[in-house]
């Protein structure tokens, strides 16, 4: 069973970078038709999708945070990470990664882990 979990100097002064990496275990970054993203929940917010690298390496952001963001992966770790950069106090949120199969659509999700300050 896969097994997601955040990691990082989540923690960061507004104008600063936040950098997160997501270790998985039991399966891997690069099987076909995964796909590895990025979510996000604001306190008292719905959940925000910011983007997500796919089993070949292509990547996709959401319009609103393309420009501060950008997603990488370290396939010998099956390791993927988050850069958002320029944060503000409206960056603050819990940050999750996911897994999504594409035919199913189903959703393994990391335990989530406070971005920004709090």
């Amino acid at each position: 069973q896969v097994q997601l979990q955040e990691s990082g100097p989540g923690l960061v002064k507004p104008s600063q970078t936040l950098s997160l990496t997501c270790t998985v275990s039991g399966g891997s970054i690069t099987t076909n038709s995964f796909a590895w993203s990025w979510i996000r929940q604001p306190p008292g917010k719905g959940l925000e999708w910011m983007g997500a690298i796919h089993y070949d390496a292509r990547t996709y952001y959401s319009p609103s945070l393309k420009s501060r963001t950008s997603i990488s992966r370290d396939t010998s770790n099956d390791q993927f990470s988050l850069q958002l950069t320029s944060v503000t106090p409206e960056d603050t949120a819990v940050y999750y990664c996911v897994r999504r199969k594409y035919m199913s659509g189903k959703l393994d999700w990391g335990q989530g882990t406070q971005g920004t300050e709090p």
